[in-house]
């Protein structure tokens, strides 16, 4: 028996993108109920618009199998978790004068669109915790990924006291508790990022104990070749920029450079708001992407041409309550 949402969505969306919305999602589930994997791509601001609602079910009940995402979004959804209540929001931020700004960064508090992080209670917290682990590392001459820094924040419990919304609600919390592969392309463009750099700068801590982009494209070439099924894995790209450009190439360096013989990506999704008359990467249509070695010419390809924080809840409420 279908859900309320999946029943709404079945009924009234019949054309543009609330068509593309629906056959997305149908395919979404075709492409695991035969079998196949799926990477979920965050770009944006997707963690500080709270998409652990939706996001961290999909991770639980198996619907999400590696996620790429963004040095921001990666930190800050463990910012939320911790540091909720002390949020600030902004709902007319389009009247805010350069005078409003300067008073929100007065009172340490950073804005993403209509959220703002306060530094103290979110940033601070997580580096205090975070740089602990740095210099254990630096002492022992040991490396992590940036992502596996937070898992063992998360997965130690350290903050669990602290924790200011139901933990269920943080996808952060759903992939580190599966231990869910993870890919964070270009983590350096993050806050923790560059407190990372502030503490190498200041000899605290060696800069070999934080892989590079460069270690996560070896070690996705690996997961790629080792959990893919004969079915395939789908990518599902919200937004653009990095968090998709980065892992989507892994197809073409694996057989174009290394020259094996890989599937391609079995499933294509991107939820965007950019043009494709730009020249951007972000707002390529998927069938560029079969000119790449991306995707082949029979892969499933949607683009919904919409706001992600709208449409992607409704895509994975649609996939849950199949």
């Amino acid at each position: 028996m279908k859900g309320p949402i999946s029943q709404f969505i079945d009924h009234h969306y019949r054309h543009f993108n609330a068509a593309a919305l629906k056959d997305a999602a149908q395919a979404y589930k075709a492409h695991l109920d035969k079998g196949g994997k799926m990477m979920v791509t965050l770009a944006g601001a997707m963690s500080s618009g709270e998409l652990g609602l939706s996001l961290a079910e999909m991770i639980r009940r198996d619907k999400v199998h590696a996620i790429t995402c963004t040095g921001a979004n990666l930190e800050e959804d463990l910012y939320n978790l911790v540091a909720h209540d002390h949020y600030v929001r902004i709902p007319n931020y389009r009247d805010l004068t350069p005078e409003d700004e300067q008073k929100l960064l007065d009172r340490h508090l950073n804005r993403v669109t209509d959220t703002c992080i306060p530094e103290e209670e979110a940033i601070r917290k997580i580096e205090r915790h975070v740089v602990k682990h740095w210099q254990a590392n630096t002492k022992n001459k040991g490396a992590n990924f940036p992502h596996e820094y937070l898992y063992k924040i998360i997965q130690e419990e350290v903050l669990a006291k602290e924790y200011q919304i139901d933990p269920k609600d943080s996808w952060l919390v759903a992939a580190a508790k599966k231990n869910l592969p993870m890919f964070v392309p270009g983590w350096e463009d993050s806050t923790t990022g560059n407190i990372f750099a502030g503490r190498v700068i200041e000899g605290k801590v060696d800069r070999s104990v934080v892989k590079t982009g460069i270690d996560y494209m070896i070690d996705l070439a690996k997961w790629y070749q080792t959990d893919c099924p004969k079915q395939g894995i789908g990518f599902f790209q919200i937004g653009g920029g990095i968090a998709g450009d980065f892992p989507i190439c892994v197809v073409p360096m694996l057989e174009q450079d290394l020259l094996k013989k890989v599937p391609k990506w079995a499933y294509f999704c991107q939820i965007s708001d950019s043009t494709t008359s730009y020249g951007s990467y972000s707002g390529a249509v998927p069938n560029e992407k079969i000119t790449w070695g991306k995707l082949g010419i029979e892969t499933p390809k949607f683009i919904v041409e919409s706001d992600a924080s709208i449409v992607a809840p409704l895509m994975f409420a649609y996939i849950l309550e199949q």
